[in-house]
């Protein structure tokens, strides 16, 4: 069975609470939300793609 990184699910997570924060024109918490989001899954990323090189 395949898991799904935990990048993805980092990055899914905050995409569906940017979306409510959309749904509540929360437009401020929506692009920290998406940022934050974005950042933690690249640095999720990357440590992913460090662990294969090993």
């Amino acid at each position: 069975m395949k898991t799904v990184p935990k990048y993805y699910t980092t990055l899914f997570n905050a995409v569906t609470d940017a979306l409510k924060e959309l749904d509540q024109q929360n437009y401020g918490n929506l692009k920290d939300l998406l940022v934050h989001g974005q950042l933690q899954a690249e640095g999720e990323c990357t440590a992913w793609m460090e662990e294969d090189d090993e």
